[in-house]
């Protein structure tokens, strides 16, 4: 089975910070394709342990998926936008 998701990489100091929405799973490495990287072996194994617990339908639903013929159909990402907020000091 295919679940697809969007990773979103940040800096955060000296690491680069990978999230893979709308999953919530997140990882970090030295480079950003080392934070890649290992957010898509957190992925993998947060996948696979919840489908061996007999959860993973529940996960899904939970992040917005929809069951579909043979599969999960992630959310369709409209935009992601940066925005700031001016706070009075």
């Amino acid at each position: 089975m295919n679940i697809e998701y969007t990773i979103q990489i940040w800096r955060e100091g000296q690491q680069f910070v990978a999230h893979a929405m709308p999953l919530d799973v997140m990882s970090c490495g030295k480079t950003p394709d080392q934070a890649r990287r290992a957010l898509v072996e957190a992925v993998d194994l947060f996948l696979a342990t919840a489908a061996q617990i007999n959860t993973l339908g529940d996960v899904l639903q939970e992040a917005g998926y929809q069951p579909a013929a043979g599969g999960w159909v992630s959310p369709a990402w409209i935009a992601t936008e940066r925005h700031s907020a001016l706070i009075a000091a």
